[in-house]
């Protein structure tokens, strides 16, 4: 083989390789956007939740970041199996990923004072 055509094969091989490293880069630089967690700080005091409505999307990870801002509370989502003690001091996290669209309440399970049934939130969940 001639060094000119060794050298073409060679910038051929090359270029290949930038496009195939090219390509595998965007692959997974489009699935890194499509599983970035979504961070929510929630607020919990008697007898609100802040906010007391999240809207999320389905199959993106999401971590809920509670702090009570007075007396300790729990975070109940049981439609999605997730729950959580929330202390003074403290931050719970919880992470989920949405599997299904709709509207799912949570609340408060850990007594509170009087008010303690008023307090709960909705997740909505699009797709």
């Amino acid at each position: 083989m001639t060094p000119r055509k060794e050298l073409a094969l060679w910038g051929t091989a090359l270029a290949a390789a930038i496009a195939v490293s090219i390509g595998i880069a965007f692959v997974l630089g489009t699935q890194f956007k499509q599983h970035t967690e979504r961070v929510i700080p929630i607020d919990v005091r008697r007898f609100e939740y802040t906010p007391n409505q999240i809207t999320i999307k389905k199959g993106t990870p999401v971590i809920l970041e509670l702090k009570s801002l007075d007396v300790p509370h729990g975070f109940n989502l049981p439609d999605m199996g997730v729950r959580a003690d929330v202390l003074p001091g403290m931050v719970a996290r919880v992470r989920f990923i949405p599997t299904q669209t709709g509207r799912f309440v949570f609340h408060c399970d850990i007594f509170c004072g009087t008010g303690h049934e008023e307090l709960e939130g909705a997740i909505i969940v699009e797709s």
